[in-house]
């Protein structure tokens, strides 16, 4: 197959995307408008043969300071078919056509899913002493064609540094944890939690926790929880007008890409989450908490009222998103994944973020500037 690469419009590559069964929430057009610091570009790629488009990419570009040539990002993309044997050509027109726009250097992040642990094993994994991280774990599941993906990839010189973040590092999680929901009944998704969480959804409904979707009029609350969670878990909070620019840009496309819900008690929100829908897929995105009446276990009343209703949507998978590959019981992160295991989804890993220098001057002293900040 012989492709041409060409700049489309949004309308173009929202209609390609909507004709898949999912494509992460950084490739739809609207997020361009949620970055609105960084110029944007939808791709397009066409099958000469047919004529027909059958790959998108969203492009974001950063500027380089006081010279015009930028970075050039595609966050969790492009959307190509990964496992096509001619890969170097889709990435060859990419990278002529991001050069000609004066991109020094482009990084993007394959949507590839190399490994798979599942909850059970990852237990297994925290309880053995000589178990420090995801890796030492043998995965339950392997995408062979993954590897031949790296493969190529590195052969064409796109770069990857040993932690498996090349030169800026990875901008997006390479660990997230799912809960696959296709060809399961929610009796079984529930089955799979482990007690704790069971016990916990219980003591939530018994103490009359009430989980409630919200509107634009609510980022408000939801920006006071999440600066309150900020300050516990030392971490510079987002501006409120972020959320709203979410919130307005994403909903804009599709009024149901974006969500946002509150659990509640006595009339009291305690904790909230943003939650993101393109297609099949579900993100659980931001979450926050209040510091007072986590007794109630909001939470996870909050969680599985939101696995529910990604259900009831079609999803095929409600995703957690990041978590560290650290199983350090030490490690600050180790909260997160114990907390995300309990739901006894899986853990999956990513083929992670892969750099490819145009100007390798350029990069390379970009690289020096973004490891001193």
């Amino acid at each position: 197959m012989s492709l041409t690469l060409r700049t489309i419009s949004r309308e173009q590559h929202l209609a390609y995307i909507q004709s898949l069964p999912s494509a992460s929430h950084m490739q739809v057009p609207a997020w361009a408008d949620v970055k609105a610091e960084w110029r944007s570009e939808n791709l397009g790629w066409f099958d000469d043969r047919t004529g027909q488009l059958v790959g998108v990419g969203l492009v974001l570009y950063r500027q380089l300071p006081k010279i015009k040539r930028y970075l050039a990002y595609l966050p969790e993309g492009p959307v190509i078919n990964w496992f096509a044997p001619n890969l170097q050509e889709w990435m060859e027109p990419m990278l002529a056509h991001l050069k000609q726009q004066g991109a020094f250097s482009v990084k993007m992040g394959p949507p590839v899913i190399i490994r798979r642990w599942d909850a059970t094993s990852i237990k297994k994994g925290i309880q053995d002493p000589d178990v420090k991280r995801l890796r030492d774990i043998e995965a339950d599941h392997i995408e062979p064609r993954a590897f031949e993906v790296a493969d190529k990839l590195r052969r064409m010189g796109w770069q990857q540094g040993e932690d498996g973040g090349a030169g800026f590092g990875d901008v997006q999680p390479r660990y997230v944890f799912q809960v696959p929901l296709a060809n399961r009944s929610l009796e079984e998704v529930h089955k799979n939690f482990n007690q704790l969480w069971r016990r916990n959804i219980k003591k939530a409904e018994k103490a009359g926790v009430e989980v409630v979707q919200g509107g634009y009029h609510d980022l408000e609350e939801w920006q006071r929880l999440y600066e309150i969670t900020a300050v516990r878990d030392h971490f510079r909070p987002r501006p409120l007008s972020y959320f709203q620019r979410m919130w307005a840009a994403l909903n804009n496309e599709d009024p149901n890409r974006m969500r946002l819900y509150f659990a509640r008690h006595n009339g009291v929100n305690l904790s909230a989450a943003t939650m993101l829908v393109v297609g099949g897929h579900v993100w659980y995105s931001y979450g926050a908490s209040d510091n007072i009446g986590r007794e109630v276990r909001p939470s996870n009343a909050m969680q599985w009222a939101m696995l529910r209703d990604s259900y009831a949507l079609g999803a095929t998978v409600y995703d957690l998103r990041g978590i560290s590959d650290s199983l350090d019981e030490s490690d600050h992160l180790f909260g997160l994944i114990q907390f995300k295991v309990g739901t006894g989804g899986q853990a999956a890993e990513y083929l992670g973020e892969w750099d490819f220098p145009l100007n390798k001057l350029l990069h390379k002293a970009l690289d020096i500037y973004m490891s001193r900040r």
